[in-house]
């Protein structure tokens, strides 16, 4: 079985045309030394005195370089940093996207260990005569979805429901996987008629040895029937304490992103209507969730993460969601906790169903009544409308696209001549598919990077995060959308690309304000998909020397030596990983890309040299 992948995806909001260009106040020659393998090499800078501190920050992404490259080709990249001439980035640029796919949430980011949480035991041997049962007892074991990740000193919360025709005598234990080795156990005895009827049974475990390969194991001497149901194994050291699995839920945080949409796209339908996703039956204590069968990735969910089908179930569901505290539905989510309305602003309407018959008819239901009852709510249609205008209203389109590596790169122009009025993007799923993808490559990373470029430019972006018990990394993919972090809010700087007819550049630039110094950064993002090396000339203007001091300048790489690389378990960052931090710069540096032929080997460890000079501002 391979294990499961978590997909994130964000909203796009096509941009107003930009108005007239702002002169250049000053003007910045940007200067890399050829990058290639070495060591680096810094020298003392300084910068003058002014007032705001201006950060600038390169992020390239390209094939790296081998014995072999390409033709060696020229390109410029002028930037307006101007405040006149940027264009404002929604706040609700990128967001996360989760569906229950691949075991995303059950066996992922819900922390629920058990995976089967039903289970009964029929004892034949008895606690003595001729047919006893051996020492240890006999049972059932749980291994989990991919084996129980128990750790010492840690404590776990077992749950589940009983019931039996006779008195119990039940070892409750974790163990190692062959069930030899025990970290934690305890006994539940009850007599007959404490059991004859369902009853709970809730304590604590502590671990006193760890395992990433453990399982629950349920066991008893005694002959009889006995039934149990809603089983489950929950540490206490949950995602703020609220049941999610901390590393993947840090993960999925680090993006920073600015929405949440649930719960899929479609598993919500199901390939059957008795198999969609019923919200009112995944609320309340979760022993009391039927949980559902997923046909479309087919698979059980218990619904432990839980919140649409007919008109009345998608108006409920908004109502839980939106509602007063007072209302049938917001009473309930008052009950659970929450007083407060969530903050729900979008609704979709299906789920890749434009073109099918009923498809129209139905939506135009569900527009009426959700803007009846909702008017500000904005309604989202499968329909692509980048192409040709829309046959019924909407507020935004869902665009979705799985494709190769070098044709998700040409639609990093796709939203460009977009029409401006009328629904707004919403890029909701995107992946390299086929033999590109491997199970993550960086050649599928390359390919989405000039894609996401495009989608900032007009705006947008995904992720893939790879887990099993007890570790998580992220795909080249995933480190690609790091480089999108900080784009929600920020404002879009007209930059202009020349290239000389080498379609595989693209760039972007915007600027920002840090949450976590609270100071501006200007940051540029490259990405060469060709294997031709790129001389790059970057030039910055715009900027008044009178306000803004040039504090200094990094560069970050995200490359590696073959196209097909991946990461895995025992390399998690082979491809990607914390950018490679190169060095603090100054202006006046021209920039050269490496890339390799495919294939080619590349034996780079610090992409080299960056020689630093003093700022010394251009005339004009």
């Amino acid at each position: 079985m391979g294990f499961p992948f978590i997909f994130s995806r964000s909203v796009s909001f096509i941009p107003q045309p930009s108005g007239d260009d702002v002169g250049p106040e000053m003007l910045l020659s940007l200067r890399f030394d050829k990058i290639g393998c070495g060591e680096l090499d810094m020298a003392n800078s300084k910068a003058p005195h002014s007032l705001l501190p201006l950060y600038l920050l390169i992020s390239l992404v390209y094939q790296c370089s081998g014995s072999e490259l390409g033709a060696t080709r020229t390109a410029s990249l002028q930037v307006n940093a101007s405040e006149a001439s940027g264009q404002p980035i929604s706040e609700t640029f990128f967001g996360l996207f989760f569906e229950e796919i691949n075991h995303a949430g059950a066996g992922g980011i819900w922390a629920e260990l058990v995976s089967n949480r039903a289970l009964r035991i029929d004892v034949l041997c008895d606690s003595k005569g001729p047919n006893s049962c051996p020492p240890e007892g006999v049972g059932v074991y749980n291994p989990g979805y991919w084996g129980m990740n128990i750790e010492q000193g840690k404590s776990y919360k077992v749950a589940f429901y009983v019931r039996s025709t006779d008195a119990v005598n039940i070892s409750v234990a974790l163990t190692g996987s062959n069930g030899l080795q025990k970290m934690a156990s305890t006994n539940i005895i009850a007599d007959d008629g404490e059991v004859s009827d369902w009853i709970k049974k809730e304590f604590l475990l502590e671990a006193k040895g760890s395992d990433s390969n453990s399982r629950l194991q349920l066991t008893t001497t005694r002959k009889g029937v006995i039934w149990f149901d809603q089983v489950s194994v929950m540490p206490l050291d949950t995602y703020t304490g609220h049941g999610f699995r901390t590393d993947l839920v840090q993960m999925l945080a680090d993006l920073k992103p600015r929405f949440f949409r649930f719960p899929g796209g479609c598993f919500v339908e199901g390939e059957w209507l008795r198999n969609a996703f019923r919200w009112k039956e995944t609320v309340g204590p979760w022993e009391e969730r039927p949980g559902h069968f997923g046909d479309v990735w087919s698979y059980w969910t218990d619904d432990g993460i839980g919140y649409f089908e007919f008109l009345q179930e998608a108006l409920d569901g908004i109502e839980f969601a939106r509602g007063s505290p007072n209302s049938k539905w917001g009473s309930l989510r008052a009950a659970m906790g929450h007083q407060e309305p969530f903050d729900l602003r979008y609704v979709a309407i299906g789920n890749e169903d434009c073109g099918k018959k009923n498809y129209r008819g139905n939506y135009l239901k569900f527009y009426d009544a959700i803007k009846s009852s909702y008017p500000d709510i904005q309604i989202i249609t499968n329909c692509d409308a980048s192409s040709q205008p829309l046959d019924h209203p909407a507020d935004l389109y869902d665009y979705h696209v799985y494709t190769s590596s070098s044709d998700i790169f040409s639609r990093g122009n796709h939203f460009d001549h977009t029409l401006r009025s009328g629904p707004k993007a919403f890029v909701s799923e995107y992946a390299v598919t086929g033999k590109d993808a491997g199970r993550g490559s960086f050649l599928a990373a390359l390919g989405e990077a000039g894609f996401l470029i495009g989608l900032e430019k007009n705006r947008w972006n995904p992720d893939a995060i790879v887990f099993n018990s007890s570790k998580a990394y992220g795909t080249p993919s995933y480190w690609v959308q790091r480089f999108f972090t900080e784009s929600s809010g920020a404002t879009l700087l007209k930059s202009t690309l020349q290239t000389n007819s080498y379609a595989s550049l693209l760039a972007s630039a915007i600027s920002f304000r840090s949450s976590e110094d609270d100071e501006t950064y200007l940051k540029i993002k490259i990405v060469n998909f060709g294997s031709d090396t790129v001389n790059l000339k970057i030039a910055v203007n715009g900027l008044d020397l009178n306000t803004v001091r040039l504090s200094g300048s990094s560069k970050t790489v995200f490359t590696s030596s073959n196209l097909m690389d991946e990461n895995s378990f025992n390399e998690p960052t082979k491809v990607g990983g914390a950018p490679l931090w190169v060095g603090w710069i100054l202006v006046d540096l021209d920039l050269v890309l490496l890339c390799s032929l495919p294939y080619v080997v590349c034996y780079c460890r610090k992409f080299t040299k960056i020689t630093v000079v003093d700022f010394v501002p251009l005339e004009v």
